[in-house]
């Protein structure tokens, strides 16, 4: 394992012993969803744009319509591009924690947010895996919007919905048995 993340370490407490730290798959990352979002993007986009440049071109245009379609063709070009970028710059400032006490999950695409899960009192932990080992380790109760949401993490908001989880995460499996040992250890160490 290379050399622990700084922002990683800043978070442990005295004694806090680190079982694994990671961090998610890097890049421009494209979901199964996207097979209908993409081209939904698309057409959202095209028509925003060819509404805008209808209404401009009239001689007399009002100023209300042209004012209209600003925010749909903003809406659709991040629908198209921006939702890609926005998740990569979130991953490429996430990173990941198993510790002998909790999880932890540092992020934030503004600003930095710590998400610290209690070994002992964490219930469900559900793993989705793909056939080259990397995949999503969910923590707690899936909430009802998450499904609607599963595919759209670089939306502004859908974090709340996803709730906690290691996303695209290399050997998920073998984080997964890491952190249901930490779990074990930490119960049984109380």
């Amino acid at each position: 394992m290379e050399e622990v993340s700084e922002d990683v370490r800043r978070e442990l407490s005295p004694g806090e012993q680190l079982h694994w730290w990671g961090r998610p798959r890097q890049g421009v990352v494209f979901r199964g969803s996207d097979i209908l979002l993409i081209p939904f993007s698309l057409l959202w986009c095209g028509f925003a744009v060819f509404w805008e440049y209808s209404v401009l071109r009239m001689p007399k245009a009002d100023m209300f319509f042209s004012l209209w379609g600003v925010p749909f063709v903003v809406i659709g070009l991040y629908f198209v591009v921006g939702r890609f970028i926005a998740e990569a710059r979130e991953r490429r400032r996430t990173h990941y924690a198993v510790t002998s006490e909790r999880v932890l999950i540092l992020s934030g695409l503004f600003r930095r947010r710590v998400t610290s899960l209690n070994l002992r009192t964490l219930s469900d932990i559900s793993l989705s895996e793909s056939r080259s080992g990397e995949g999503t380790i969910t923590f707690g109760n899936q909430r009802p919007m998450g499904l609607f949401f599963g595919g759209m993490a670089g939306w502004p908001g859908a974090e709340r919905y996803l709730g906690p989880r290691f996303d695209l995460v290399p050997n998920a499996k073998m984080v997964y048995d890491i952190v249901r040992k930490a779990q074990l250890g930490s119960s049984l160490g109380a």
